[in-house]
């Protein structure tokens, strides 16, 4: 007998038992009817129907009971599987029947319990991967919007896990929104930050109730990249000057020789060979300043932090790079915390070198124009900014920023960046140079 569907399993089994209670209880009144009948005409049969009576209600109460404790499991059994509850096991009552079906019953919840915990310590054990992964990892639900985020995804994203929670992935700030809500699943693809960190970006899918859902790994390569470049420019850079070097030192000393010369030549003829000279000697000097540029870069040595005033650090520069600015037109503002000095630990030459290479940088991004140079500082956190209304920063040469021997400067060596880079990163700075919303770059 099936139970109606949205029926109660408790009202289904008192049914059962109201159905039985009443065959019974009219059969046996019947059976009383009829012994009654024989009480007066026959002693010995109205007797032995009593017995046989008697009997029967032995039987069919055993009976009953037999029928209402199978009901009873069941009741039992159902209101524990919808409670989840798989700790509930039922002991053999002697009926062959029953316990067969308690055995089946126990076994079935024994390999459900075992299921589920199996299920949640692969759940726990998965979470725990994810939020302990070095990758970042990014979860999105059936309408690409992210639902879960490590703590890695968080830093890559630069924004707390709760916050990208809800997010809709296209709507990250760039270069991240773009990349990830055109990333398809498959090879992964190349992401470059403004602050000059690399990541690697993967998505694939994995089934949920049948559907596919998204979710994208973030690997981040800087420091393997940095070492790799490091490595390769590094060699490079030994190799050219010692060449150049040795090159260099020869002539330099043949053309000093040659000056002595001079006097033995004709009049007329002194003064080109001295400008001749002068010219070779200018020249070769200077190329021993390009090599030395890269040397430089290659020989950096480790900082050494002490007290220094930032903002008379940019004071100075601002008095060095004073004809530069007003030879191209551009006007020089100060946003400055406070008046008075804003120290902080740091190697004052090298910090110098840095900020010498980006105050240049903004100045030659204006173009013959003319424009303006924002200076900005602020005490806590300490932080320094460089603010140019040049033209912007596009997405492809963003791709490509503080990468060695890249450029946008006819006469650019590349270098710039690349060891504005390395300085910064070695007093444990954090940085970036983008375009922003107001089309300033910064």
């Amino acid at each position: 007998m099936l139970r109606p569907q949205g029926l109660p399993a408790s009202l289904f089994s008192m049914s059962l038992r109201l159905k039985l209670l009443l065959f019974l209880l009219p059969l046996y009144a019947v059976l009383l009817t009829l012994a009654a009948q024989v009480r007066t005409t026959n002693a010995l049969l109205f007797i032995a129907c009593e017995v046989v009576l008697l009997g029967s209600l032995v039987l069919a109460w055993q009976l009953y009971r037999g029928f209402v404790r199978p009901v009873q499991l069941i009741e039992a059994g159902t209101a524990a599987l919808q409670a989840q509850d798989f700790s509930l096991k039922f002991t053999p009552v002697g009926q062959p029947e029953l316990d067969q079906l308690i055995g089946v019953y126990n076994h079935m919840l024994d390999a459900l319990r075992q299921e589920r915990v199996s299920q949640h310590e692969q759940s726990v054990l998965l979470q725990r991967l994810v939020q302990a992964s070095p990758a970042g990892i990014l979860i999105l639900d059936f309408d690409q919007h992210i639902t879960s985020a490590n703590a890695a995804a968080a830093r890559a994203l630069g924004q707390p896990a709760g916050l990208l929670v809800g997010q809709g992935v296209g709507a990250l700030p760039p270069p991240w929104g773009p990349v990830l809500a055109a990333l398809p699943a498959g090879p992964p693809q190349t992401v470059r930050l403004p602050g000059g960190q690399t990541y690697r970006a993967a998505a694939a899918h994995f089934l949920d109730r049948g559907f596919q859902r998204r979710f994208v790994v973030l690997e981040e390569l800087t420091h393997e990249i940095r070492a790799q470049e490091k490595q390769a420019y590094e060699q490079l850079i030994r190799l050219m000057s010692h060449e150049v070097n040795n090159s260099i030192g020869a002539v330099s000393s043949l053309l000093d020789s040659f000056r002595h010369y001079a006097p033995q030549l004709a009049p007329a003829d002194q003064a080109d060979y001295r400008q001749g000279l002068a010219v070779s000697i200018a020249r070769n000097t200077q190329l021993a300043e390009f090599i030395g540029s890269y040397a430089r870069l290659v020989r950096l040595p480790p900082p050494t932090p002490h007290p220094t005033d930032v903002h008379a650090l940019l004071h100075d520069l601002a008095q060095l790079l004073k004809p530069q600015r007003l030879a191209h037109g551009i006007a020089w503002h100060w946003q400055l915390a406070h008046e008075g000095p804003l120290l902080v630990q740091a190697d004052s030459q090298q910090l110098t070198q840095a900020l010498l290479n980006i105050a240049k940088n903004a100045i030659e991004a204006i173009g013959p124009a003319g424009g303006n140079v924002w200076v900005r500082t602020t005490a806590l956190p300490p932080s320094l900014a460089f603010e140019n209304d040049g033209p912007p920063i596009t997405p492809e040469i963003s791709q490509r920023l503080f990468t060695p021997f890249f450029s946008t400067k006819p006469s650019g060596q590349g270098i710039g960046l690349v060891l504005v880079r390395d300085i910064l990163l070695a007093h444990g700075c954090t940085f970036k140079l983008e375009t922003e919303g107001s089309g300033r770059t910064v």
